[in-house]
């Protein structure tokens, strides 16, 4: 049974998804030609892109940009332009200007709820009226500004605690009893460690930032916190989140993900494990097929809160894999090429074994029939395209793990 619609941050969450489809589609197409016409990156990714992009499948036809190519972009072009020309707004519309790890810069604008958060914080519990303690940074990562202005989106006051100081900010806690918390849950568990058995007032929370195990979860629950996890990036901002259903991380209704075979572009099958890709609605770093470098898969079916937009298994791990192969580094977006020279492949892993200095290359590969010579033909690719020698084993289809996985090192050095 669907929950009223008091329990849902806006109307949005429970639309038709053929009306949301529709909606977003529209939001694509106006999003393109603006990242086209506003910024000199996508000016030139986008140069060869149809008109008028309305669709999933045009979206598809379009370049991904990896974190590598916008960090190049940026170094290349710092003293014009300190984001790599990806951003439609420059020094004055941006209110900060942030610096994560790599090093990358993202503009926030002056938009109210910049990152989308508020509807995640909804979703966990959180309320106006509420204070919230904020144990993310608040200085060079977006994080803590992140989960303020949603916060203050939602109507809460917030204690920025930051990280660190661990004593100082359990003092704060007992001394301004916040109802809610948002953070790492490793931090949360740190202070509840440290509170020394004494009951703090934070009965709700949500994190996010690293992995939220289910025995993590449960902990917490039983010292009477009900944390819920969101996934977002620093480059975009709230992807997906959880919700009281437990299943699966609903995806925010500001972004339009795609799931892809690792080191391409290409949208794999409903259920398949492969690379999140991210385009924004968001017109002042319009972002558009931006790989996050995550693994996730698209559950099938609702939510059973009654929220209707797809969900997301959450994080299964990175699509960015490679392996050095005696001196030489493999890449995933090699392996896909491979695949796409032999049509009639299904799935393809190249697991990495042996010891230093012997490693073997061995490439699994998923066929509906094993044709006289394929193995032979395939192993050639492989060299082609790799430089380096390797068996091939050629499997039935349905064989190899759902997991995403493309290069497989197996070598333990020790």
């Amino acid at each position: 049974m669907s929950p009223a619609a008091s329990s849902f941050y806006d109307a949005l969450e429970a639309r038709d998804p053929l009306v949301r489809e529709q909606a977003l589609m529209k939001s694509l197409a106006g999003q393109v030609r603006h990242a086209r016409n506003n910024t000199e990156a996508f000016a030139e990714l986008l140069a060869g892109a149809p008109e008028q992009v309305d669709s999933r499948t045009l979206l598809a036809s379009l370049p991904v940009t990896r974190k590598h190519e916008l960090l190049a972009r940026q170094q290349a072009g710092r003293a014009q332009n300190a984001f790599g020309g990806f951003s439609a707004i420059g020094w004055g519309a941006a209110r900060r200007v942030f610096q994560s790890p790599g090093t990358l810069y993202e503009p926030e604008g002056a938009r109210s709820d910049y990152w989308r958060m508020a509807r995640a914080m909804h979703a966990a519990g959180l309320r106006a009226g509420e204070l919230l303690h904020n144990s993310f940074s608040y200085h060079l990562t977006p994080a803590g500004s992140m989960m303020e202005s949603g916060a203050h989106a939602l109507g809460c006051s917030v204690f920025p605690g930051g990280v660190g100081n661990t004593e100082l900010q359990l003092q704060a806690i007992q001394e301004l009893r916040p109802q809610g918390y948002v953070g790492t849950p490793s931090f949360l568990k740190i202070m509840l460690d440290k509170s020394e058995g004494q009951v703090l007032s934070i009965h709700k929370a949500m994190v996010s930032g690293e992995a939220f195990p289910a025995s993590l979860r449960d902990w917490l629950i039983e010292r009477g916190v009900l944390a819920y996890q969101c996934y977002a990036t620093a480059d975009i901002g709230l992807i997906a989140y959880e919700t009281s259903a437990r299943e699966g991380l609903v995806l925010d209704e500001g972004v339009i993900v795609e799931i892809v075979r690792p080191g391409t572009g290409d949208p794999v099958p409903e259920g398949e494990v492969g690379e999140l890709v991210v385009t924004t609605l968001n017109p002042d770093y319009p972002l558009i097929r931006f790989g996050t470098g995550d693994l996730s898969a698209i559950l099938p079916g609702a939510c059973p809160t009654g929220r209707t937009n797809q969900r997301i298994k959450g994080w299964m791990g990175r699509a960015d894999q490679s392996a050095k192969v005696k001196g030489m580094f493999v890449h995933a977006s090699q392996i896909a090429e491979l695949l796409r020279r032999f049509p009639e492949a299904g799935r393809g892993r190249l697991v990495v074994e042996g010891e230093m200095a012997s490693d073997r290359m061995t490439l699994k590969l998923e066929v509906a029939e094993a044709v006289e010579g394929l193995a032979a033909r395939v192993a050639e690719a492989l060299r082609d395209i790799t430089k380096l020698r390797g068996e091939v084993q050629l499997l039935a289809p349905g064989s190899l793990p759902n997991d995403g996985r493309v290069v497989e090192d197996l070598r333990k050095f020790t």
